[in-house]
């Protein structure tokens, strides 16, 4: 079965930072680690299919009838492996990122139902049978599961914001190709510590601002630096391509290089290299132009 085409920008934080002494229940679901990340997509979507088909019908998934938080709430966490913790970090996890499926999805119901068009709205809320109000009390309501004030997932679909490469290094790069594109190992992603990715995000947010002003790449990367100061300090950063991996051959996947080309191109505006900084944007938009191709398509 084909995973949803989203990518991931994840913090997973400390147990400790999640609770002292955390849940009893998450702490359970932190020693069981049955969800991999690569299987997240796939469990959020059934999560969401679940709650379209529930009688009566639910505003958000991974929430109960009375709007309650589903039990999931505690048990969907994504637990990072020592043996994929940046150097220096491993004694300090376990490393957890909980899914937060709920408040997630109640963030994105009210970014929507504030920029829609009033008709568009106004379907939404007559095809769920909700009025406004009862979807002010139960987003709100989602939002209080968080633990800190920011879910530890950013969430895109068919591409990767660009400013998120800042983040890592090219070398920090895991590549599992497995059988194929359907192998659910199937995997590409980078992970560094917190103040590496806050480190390397304030050296090109204020290269990116003196150049191009507080617009476009220098707006998202300022937005992605406010959001990981949310986290503890002694945090992981994981950028995920998820189920991005199903689009590209074997040797696309072995050869793409964006997060060098991203750093390059920090490189070659500290320079003021102009050709090789076109040819860089040329090569980039290029790549993920045909991507985005592919979900018009579809």
């Amino acid at each position: 079965m084909l995973r949803p085409f989203v990518a991931y920008l994840r913090v997973y934080e400390p147990l400790l930072a999640l609770g002292d002494p955390p849940d009893e229940r998450l702490r359970a679901s932190v020693a069981a680690a049955k969800l991999r990340r690569t299987d997240a997509g796939a469990r959020e979507q059934a999560m969401w299919l679940k709650s379209q088909v529930a009688a009566p019908r639910r505003l958000l998934p991974a929430e109960l009838a009375d709007g309650r938080p589903a039990p999931s709430l505690l048990t969907d966490v994504l637990v990072l492996d020592a043996a994929d913790v940046p150097d220096g970090k491993a004694e300090h996890g376990p490393f957890v990122c909980p899914l937060e499926l709920r408040a997630r999805s109640a963030a994105a119901l009210v970014t929507f139902l504030g920029d829609a068009h009033p008709a568009l709205k106004n379907v939404v809320l007559d095809e769920g049978g909700f009025t406004q109000e009862t979807i002010r009390g139960r987003t709100k309501s989602a939002m209080a599961d968080l633990s800190t004030s920011a879910a530890h997932t950013l969430s895109t679909t068919w591409t990767v914001p660009l400013p998120w490469f800042v983040l890592v290094e090219p070398d920090e790069r895991k590549l599992v190709l497995g059988t194929g594109r359907d192998d659910p190992r199937r995997e590409l992603s980078w992970r560094a510590t917190l103040a590496d990715a806050q480190h390397r995000a304030r050296e090109a947010g204020e290269l990116l601002e003196q150049t191009f002003g507080d617009s476009g790449p220098g707006r998202v990367l300022f937005e992605t630096r406010r959001w990981l100061d949310n986290f503890d300090a002694d945090s992981v950063v994981e950028l995920d391509y998820g189920g991005l991996v199903q689009l590209f051959a074997d040797p696309v996947l072995e050869a793409d290089n964006t997060a060098d080309e991203v750093h390059d191109i920090l490189d070659a505006l500290r320079s003021g290299n102009v050709e090789e900084l076109a040819e860089l944007f040329s090569d980039l938009r290029e790549f993920w132009g045909d991507v985005a191709a592919r979900e018009r398509a579809n």
